[in-house]
């Protein structure tokens, strides 16, 4: 159930040998078989499977996967924000198109909310806890997952530089404290999801055209958002 991908399998090798981690590895086991927990066992490192560590240009910091189902289908695919194909755009997603769209001007709205063309250009779509039961958000905060998502983030934080970190809402803001902001950029603001967005935390934030900007000042390819 480990990461497979090699280049993170490399970087995080040591973390997987400690014992926070093998006794994080053995709950989820027992939770996937005594309960129903989402994403998809397969999908539960989805995000490291899917941006390698050297292509990696922006890390987007979620809180747990989505937690329902649509006609029998797990919305969950081990993307934060993102959602398997066919189910419906979740509310924060759809305010997540839509400052897209309005910082770039264009009236574009993608049809599937899965953002696996986002990871495949190099963005780490990170939730803080990896699991959660069915129907029940935050249900696996009691787990250690989140000793391990800090370790992914210091390391990302110490092993490379020009890194966009986009903390979006309190919760994503306090996993940022380890960041080293004078070499990476970190931006910041209201969480997406409609109760924040329509106090006016959300719109306009302009993170996504910034975070291109500090790409290609600093020689890095432009992420296609």
């Amino acid at each position: 159930m480990f990461i497979q991908e090699n280049s993170w399998q490399k970087l995080l090798a040591p973390e997987f040998k400690k014992p926070y981690f093998l006794e994080l590895m053995q709950q989820v086991e027992q939770e996937y078989a005594s309960q129903t927990c989402f994403p998809r066992k397969e999908f539960i490192f989805n995000a490291f499977e899917k941006c390698s560590f050297q292509d990696l240009k922006v890390v987007i910091i979620g809180q747990d996967p989505y937690h329902g189902e649509v006609n029998g289908k797990c919305e969950a695919n081990g993307l934060c924000f993102s959602v398997e194909d066919e189910i419906p755009i979740p509310p924060s997603l759809k305010n997540i198109f839509t400052e897209i769209n309005s910082e770039y001007d264009r009236i574009f709205f993608p049809t599937s909310g899965n953002l696996e063309r986002w990871a495949k250009q190099g963005i780490l779509l990170l939730n803080s806890s990896l699991t959660v039961r069915k129907d029940q958000a935050n249900s696996h905060k009691h787990l250690k997952w989140n000793l391990f998502t800090d370790a992914v983030i210091q390391k990302i934080s110490e092993e490379k530089q020009h890194i966009v970190f986009l903390l979006w809402g309190g919760f994503a803001q306090k996993k940022g404290i380890k960041i080293d902001r004078t070499k990476h950029l970190v931006l910041e603001s209201g969480h997406p999801s409609p109760l924040s967005a329509n106090r006016g935390f959300w719109f306009g934030n302009q993170h996504f055209k910034d975070a291109n900007s500090y790409l290609s000042n600093n020689g890095i390819s432009e992420i296609e958002w």
